[in-house]
């Protein structure tokens, strides 16, 4: 009887140490401010650009990230994958949190990415004469520059971290 006593004991000890660590994890996770503003690109990256409209052609039919896809042109057929690989990529950066020279060139990246997004998109949105076939740009267009300010804050946040383990690590 003590025998299965002492081994209940000692589960019940390891499953507390193993949620002890696992949450201490996670807190020194979200704890940090560049974190906060990736789960922030991620979300506009994953969900809110197939929400919200890129623009309304002239039959009045909105037009979302998603619908892309089904366009002819290479480059609107690229934006939505686009997206797709800016919201992985940020996905990867939060999870890299104890790598933060990797965080850093990850951001770096994913800044690059949307970069070429909302160029892909500017050049869509202003190329066309007249209404042939954009009537109306919606807000979805401005999203990638969105998501660009909060890589930018993302990686001044990680910069300062960076700097900070360089200064401790100078007076030791």
């Amino acid at each position: 009887m003590t025998n299965i006593t002492n081994k209940t004991n000692i589960n019940i000890f390891i499953e507390k140490k193993i949620s002890l660590h696992l949450s201490s994890l996670e807190t020194k996770m979200i704890q940090r401010i560049q974190s906060v503003y990736l789960l922030v690109a991620l979300l506009i990256s994953s969900g809110v650009v197939y929400i919200l409209n890129l623009w309304i052609n002239i039959d009045g039919v909105e037009v979302f990230a998603f619908d892309l896809i089904k366009n002819k042109g290479v480059s609107l057929k690229g934006i939505p994958i686009l997206f797709l690989v800016s919201s992985i990529l940020s996905l990867v950066t939060i999870f890299k949190f104890k790598n933060r020279q990797t965080q850093f060139v990850l951001g770096r990246l994913n800044i690059l990415i949307n970069l070429i997004i909302l160029g892909l998109l500017v050049v869509h949105l202003q190329s066309l004469s007249g209404e042939t076939s954009v009537s109306e740009k919606g807000i979805g267009s401005i999203l990638p520059l969105i998501t660009i300010i909060l890589l930018v804050m993302a990686n001044r946040a990680i910069k300062k971290d960076e700097d900070l383990v360089k200064s401790v690590d100078r007076l030791r």
